[in-house]
């Protein structure tokens, strides 16, 4: 088992949380024990939360789109959503609804409105910790998925077969472990359902009319659930899903034989998520020193890690909605089916840019294009925090442990300690004299442009 340690609980934070600030850290170092923080915090079971407004119970209407309404529901379901992420605490909920949100990826523009997205939202927050298998059974007849992959329509005589391709290739089994005959009769098994009003009904009518169907090598009348049933039968469901989180939480390149063990332990669980998360994150494996700072972080991890690193009171929630625009990673709008492909692909020359315009903002008050933000860093009060403060080259190798998990050489700790010092000596450094904020935030700003800040 592995130990309570600095470099693994920052490890461990790091990869299931958005972020942590020095304050979350040590309140997990407080735990005692891996075992009492993964149990205790990180996967504690919690409440849901209450709605963004009443609007989620409003019945769609086109008048909200005519209006224009749906689209500031929409604004408002995602700042929620942030709000969510920014007071996660040390509990992993909000990171797993984002991953599941990218692994049923559906996009706002065709499931125009927001009451249907939040809905799923909080499926998804609903199931984090629980039955992916039941999970796959609720979203299979989710509204949002079944507008989006265009099973509102379908019918047993004439099937749409987008939702039953996508649910054994994307979402349960993989290319290669299932054939068109089995897309094609569970297309049939999955026709038939409606959405009325803010739910889903069966219309009997609209189902398939034969006596039974053949699906991977099995004969049976099935509806949605035992068809579920069949495909968590197949070997390669629960490789596959723990595939997916161990590229997501452990490392873009998959140990398969790690795999197979995460994979034994989903199926003797009956593909319960806590006791396959807790065997990842107390495995001496997720802790191979290969794997810290390996991972690029996408830009919901680098917006809302970094207010938190900085202990920021009062996120701009504007800021943060038009940046992930602009960071490729729009909220409720993922480029398509197969979801956001991450790693390499959230560094271009253009998002690099747009990067460290984020973080540049959140010490300027000023956005990339001059616009004003809320929250802009007290840097006097941040340096402060550290009781190092007074002490110039042990202040800023606190504040370069604290934001960047990435092992820097002595020669950037050096650019960055004169970064700071400006030219004057580090004994006459104080956080009491003129321009200390401004040296303050120079040094913040060039940490947060290493390349070595963009990795977790």
């Amino acid at each position: 088992m592995p130990i309570l340690s600095n470099t693994n609980v920052k490890h461990l934070l790091a990869r299931s949380l958005f972020g942590f600030s020095k304050d979350q850290f040590q309140q997990a170092m407080g735990y005692g024990t891996l075992e009492d923080l993964v149990d205790r915090a990180l996967l504690s079971t919690q409440k849901l939360p209450a709605p963004p407004n009443p609007w989620v119970d409003a019945l769609p209407a086109q008048a909200q789109q005519d209006s224009g309404d749906a689209g500031t529901w929409y604004r408002e379901l995602t700042y929620w959503w942030y709000n969510r992420m920014v007071t996660e605490g040390i509990n992993m909920q909000e990171k797993m609804v984002l991953f599941l949100h990218n692994h049923f990826s559906c996009e706002r523009d065709k499931v125009n409105y927001p009451q249907y997205m939040y809905q799923q939202n909080q499926l998804f927050r609903k199931y984090a910790f629980g039955n992916f298998k039941q999970l796959v059974k609720e979203v299979s007849i989710d509204p949002t998925m079944l507008i989006y992959l265009d099973g509102n329509g379908s019918r047993g005589t004439g099937p749409n077969e987008n939702y039953g391709r996508e649910l054994m290739e994307l979402f349960t089994l993989g290319i290669g472990n299932y054939t068109e005959n089995d897309i094609k009769q569970a297309a049939k098994v999955l026709s038939g359902w409606q959405v009325k009003g803010l739910t889903a009904a069966f219309d009997s009518t609209r189902w398939y009319k034969e006596t039974t169907l053949t699906i991977f090598g099995k004969t049976a009348q099935f509806n949605v659930n035992t068809l579920i049933d069949l495909i968590f039968e197949q070997k390669a469901c629960a490789e596959f899903i723990c595939r997916k989180l161990y590229e997501a939480f452990i490392y873009y390149k998959p140990d398969e034989a790690f795999v197979s063990q995460m994979a034994s332990v989903l199926r003797t669980s009956n593909y319960e998520m806590k006791p396959l998360l807790r065997f990842m994150f107390l495995s001496d494996h997720f802790y191979q020193a290969a794997f810290r700072a390996s991972d690029i972080k996408d830009p919901q991890e680098l917006m809302v890690g970094s207010l938190k690193a900085l202990q920021v009171k009062t996120p701009d929630l504007v800021n943060l909605y038009d940046m992930a625009k602009l960071l490729q990673m729009q909220l409720f709008q993922p480029p398509n089916v197969a979801g956001w492909p991450g790693q390499r692909d959230w560094i271009s020359s253009t998002t690099y840019s747009y990067r460290g315009g984020f973080t540049d903002s959140l010490l300027t008050g000023k956005r990339f294009n001059g616009t004003s933000v809320t929250g802009k860093l007290d840097a006097v009060s941040y340096a402060r925090s550290f009781p190092n403060c007074e002490k110039a080259a042990l202040f800023v190798n606190d504040v370069i442990d604290s934001l960047i998990l990435f092992p820097i050489p002595d020669t950037k700790r050096q650019f960055l300690l004169d970064t700071l010092l400006d030219g004057t000596l580090a004994a006459n450094w104080s956080t009491y004299t003129p321009q200390a904020d401004a040296r303050i935030l120079r040094l913040l700003k060039a940490i947060m442009r290493l390349p070595e800040y963009q990795l977790q």
